[in-house]
């Protein structure tokens, strides 16, 4: 069973994806790039949204070229958008060289053995078949040496297949003013000289909505336009995901008493405690539990904003309602843990994570809606 089979009076929680603001966002970066083109990152099964309904919505906004990580995810994109122009951003694995080929897709080659490879089989094959160059600017993670891609630029006429794009990735984009996205944007500008006739892409989500001198031809946002904020001083776009969680069970605590496992929170008055129906395992950071020494996250209940207390455990977490009207709230009735005010960003900070990985490991025990306009 999937989460787009859980019934909705099976689940623990609703998770809410607004497609119309994904689209919405969409086109807000590709205005606020143009004339650079914008692609669409799906990456991560569209960063945990469904990559079906996701990037059927983001072909419909206007997108052409969409970047997954792995060719499994490539394969399932090429069967639903049989004409997009698709990238696969972690290397070219051994023997993977046919199922490129016979889905029309493109590697992101980023060190010497994989162009070798490519070459090889390209001249096995007798067809010249298109591919991306990564370079290293900075990140120290995937991608050719600066040293490298001099190589490959000057024997550009026995590389034996196209160059479709050339591409980098920021470090520090999401930090304003860090030194690095100077160094790298410098060092990236010399190595597209080397290669005047080949599309450049740079920025990504922070990148693509700060200087614009890191657009290039093709930006490649991909956590803005799920909604979250990419940088400090960039408003995020609009929300895409709502997280509504069951209330199990209504309590009474006394005052003294402690709330859950190691007894980390002890209430300071008569409390009343709604008990939600999801934890840890639906995604859901045991860091964003509180204790008698630090706060957690919140949840809004019966249009109140209220404290979560005690640790998140693997299936439930406590909420303390004690401000809440009584007749405002019942056993059965919704909780939200996103939407409401509350914003990804909100409940990273009390995990001390990013927005990137609460989107990204949002569970599959929740009853999934992807609606038009939430």
């Amino acid at each position: 069973m999937t989460d787009r089979d859980i019934p909705l009076n099976e689940a623990g929680g609703v998770l809410t994806i607004d497609l119309s603001a994904l689209a919405a966002n969409f086109r807000d970066v590709a205005a606020r790039v143009a004339p650079a083109k914008c692609a669409a990152v799906v990456k991560g099964d569209a960063y945990g949204l469904g990559l079906v309904p996701t990037a059927s919505t983001l072909w419909h906004a206007g997108a052409r070229t969409f970047f997954v990580a792995l060719l499994s995810e490539a394969r399932k994109l090429r069967e639903l958008l049989p004409d997009a122009e698709i990238f696969v951003l972690n290397g070219l694995f051994p023997g993977t060289e046919a199922t490129y080929q016979q889905h029309a897709l493109l590697p992101v080659l980023g060190s010497v053995p994989e162009i070798e490879r490519w070459q090889q089989f390209c001249e096995r094959t007798g067809e010249p078949l298109p591919a991306a160059l990564h370079v290293d600017t900075g990140m120290n993670r995937l991608g050719l040496s600066a040293a490298e891609a001099v190589n490959v630029a000057e024997g550009r006429d026995e590389l034996g297949f196209p160059l479709a794009l050339l591409m980098s990735h920021l470090a520090c984009a999401d930090e304003p003013g860090h030194p690095l996205t100077d160094r790298q944007l410098e060092d990236f500008q010399a190595i597209v000289a080397l290669f005047p006739d080949v599309r450049a892409s740079l920025a990504n989500s922070a990148g693509a909505l700060g200087d614009p001198s890191l657009h290039f031809d093709l930006v490649r946002p991909g956590i803005a336009v799920y909604g979250a904020r990419p940088r400090a001083d960039v408003a995020p776009l609009q929300p895409v995901v709502r997280l509504d969680l069951r209330i199990v069970q209504i309590r009474r605590v006394h005052e003294g008493e402690t709330i859950g496992y190691g007894a980390a929170h002890t209430a300071k008055r008569e409390s009343r405690v709604a008990i939600l129906s999801a934890g840890y395992a639906d995604g859901i950071p045991r860091l964003a539990s509180a204790s008698d020494l630090r706060p957690g996250a919140e949840a809004v209940v019966g249009g109140h904003r209220c404290p979560l207390i005690g640790r998140i455990s693997m299936d439930l977490l406590a909420v303390d309602i004690t401000d809440v009207d009584e007749d405002a709230v019942a056993a059965g009735d919704f909780a939200t843990l996103l939407g409401d005010g509350l914003a990804l960003e909100d409940l990273a900070r009390h995990s001390a994570t990013i927005d990137y990985e609460i989107l990204t490991s949002l569970g599959r025990r929740y009853h999934r809606r992807w609606v038009q306009g939430a």
